[in-house]
């Protein structure tokens, strides 16, 4: 797992009194991991081995 489920909880109390289900961390997970991936190839295709933030 790359997210923390306390500070996801954490951030959504930011915006209201917001309850976070148990499948909402393992889908935001599949989709930090699949934007992780996404850099690293676009780094890789300029032929770069920092992942930057214009690779997002």
């Amino acid at each position: 797992m790359v997210i923390v489920k306390a500070k996801v909880k954490e951030l959504t109390k930011e915006f209201g009194d917001y309850s976070v289900a148990s499948d909402f961390s393992e889908k935001l997970d599949e989709k930090v991991k699949a934007l992780i991936k996404e850099a690293c190839e676009r780094a890789n295709a300029n032929s770069r081995k920092t992942v930057m933030a214009r690779d997002l």
